[in-house]
C-alpha cells in the first residue's frame, strides 16, 4: 500500500507538471515526493512511539526497530507494527521544509502542489487496515456492521459486528478531500491555503469519524468523551485557521 500510494502521488504530480502550467520540473518533485515519503515513515514511526505507546519504548527502546520479541512463549517474529498519521504527517511537512531550504524553493508553493495528491495515498493506507483486519470501528447493531478477527484469536470472528471505520476513512479522508482537493487546486491562488484546506478537511472528517472507531485498547478515550486522534484533528482545524488568516493578511499587505 506505500508503494501505490507512492506510485498514485508520483503519477499525478507528473500530471500537474505537464497539464498545469507550472513552473516545476518533474525531477525536483519526484525527490519532494521522495523526502516527503521518507518523512511519512520516520515521522509515522516516531509518532505512534510518543503519542501511543511511549511505556513500551522506555521499558524496551529496541521495539521501535526490532521485529522480534520475547515473550512467555519464546522469540517469534511480531514484525515492526505502529504509525501515526500525526507523526507522519509532521514527518512529512518537516522533510519538504528541509528539501525546499536546500534547493531555494517557496514552501507553501511546493506543499500546496504537492498536497493534492496526498489524500489518494491516505485512500490506500486505510485499505491496507481494511484488508488486515486492523483499526476496525466500534460495536454496532446496524447493517453495515462487519465481523473483524480480534487480536487474541487472529483469524477467527469476531463475536460482534463493528463498524468498518476503515473504509468510512479510506472513502472521506481520501477519496472525498481529494476530490475536493483536486477541484480546488487552480483556482485558489493564494500560497498555503490549499494545504490549509487539506488540514481543514482531514481534522473534520477524522474528528467525526473517530466516533464510529474503537480507541486504542491502552488508550482509550483521553477526555470528554474524545479520543487523542480527535484531540489531534482538533489541532489541525485550529492550525488552519491561522494559516488561512495569516496568508490572507500577508497577501493584503
Amino acid at each position: 500500500m506505500y508503494l501505490a500510494s507512492l506510485g498514485t502521488g508520483y503519477w499525478l504530480l507528473h500530471y500537474r507538471v505537464k497539464h498545469d502550467s507550472l513552473p516545476y520540473s518533474r525531477e525536483k518533485f519526484f525527490w519532494a515526493l521522495y523526502w516527503m515519503f521518507l518523512g511519512i515513515l520516520i515521522g509515522g514511526r516516531l509518532g505512534y512511539i510518543i503519542f501511543y505507546n511511549l511505556g513500551e519504548f522506555l521499558g524496551n527502546p529496541l521495539m521501535a526497530i526490532n521485529p522480534f520479541v520475547n515473550d512467555e512463549f519464546g522469540w517469534s517474529f511480531r514484525g515492526i507494527y505502529g504509525m501515526s498519521y500525526h507523526g507522519g504527517l509532521m514527518g512529512a511537512v518537516t522533510a519538504l521544509f528541509i528539501y525546499v531550504s536546500k534547493n531555494k524553493l517557496k514552501f507553501w508553493k511546493t506543499l500546496d502542489f504537492i498536497i493534492p495528491v496526498i489524500p489518494l495515498g491516505y485512500f490506500w493506507g486505510r485499505i491496507g487496515n481494511f484488508l488486515n483486519g486492523e483499526l476496525y470501528g466500534r460495536i454496532t447493531e446496524k447493517a453495515v456492521g462487519m465481523y473483524f478477527p480480534t487480536l487474541q484469536s487472529l483469524g477467527w470472528k469476531s463475536s460482534f459486528l463493528r463498524h468498518p471505520s476503515q473504509l468510512y476513512e479510506a472513502f472521506f479522508e481520501g477519496l472525498v478531500l481529494f476530490g475536493i482537493l483536486w477541484f480546488l487546486r487552480n483556482k485558489i491562488k493564494t500560497p498555503g491555503i490549499i494545504s490549509a484546506v487539506y488540514l481543514l478537511g482531514y481534522g473534520i472528517f477524522r474528528f467525526g469519524i473517530e466516533f464510529f472507531r474503537q480507541p486504542d485498547v491502552h488508550l482509550g478515550l483521553v477526555a470528554m468523551g474524545l479520543s487523542i486522534g480527535q484531540f489531534f484533528c482538533l489541532g489541525m482545524i485550529l492550525i488552519s485557521i491561522l494559516i488561512i488568516i495569516n496568508q490572507k493578511f500577508i497577501v493584503k499587505h
